[in-house]
């Protein structure tokens, strides 16, 4: 029994290189790893092309699914919008408290949500 769990604890992952070696490890030079305030403060200071591709510059591609909704009440996924407030929600419970609100606090989520406010 002892045997199997020992060869159970030896076992590397998957996902490990077993030939990896760390970059310190090969030269005698210490070299320190930089953050990314690190390199933002180096790319402001330096003197770079116009036509430079920097770390801070670079753009990410547009995202093929859609964003995600969540609900303006409990900021949980939202699956529903009321038709009446135009507010989301996740469940009845949240529903019944969307119609209870009052329009000035309905009209204050959707601003704080960039919607247009409702015309009541």
């Amino acid at each position: 029994m002892e045997v199997q769990e020992e060869k159970e604890e030896k076992k590397n992952p998957i996902f490990k290189n077993p030939e990896f070696q760390h970059s310190r490890g090969r030269n005698s030079k210490k070299r320190a790893w930089k953050n990314l305030k690190q390199i933002y403060a180096m790319e402001r200071n330096g003197l770079w092309p116009q036509d430079a591709v920097l770390y801070s510059s670079i753009d990410a591609p547009p995202a093929f699914t859609p964003g995600k909704k969540y609900s303006d009440i409990s900021g949980l996924p939202a699956k529903y919008t009321d038709p009446l407030t135009k507010l989301r929600y996740a469940d009845t419970t949240e529903f019944h408290r969307v119609r209870d609100l009052p329009l000035d606090i309905v009209s204050g989520l959707l601003e704080l949500r960039k919607a247009s406010s409702i015309v009541g």
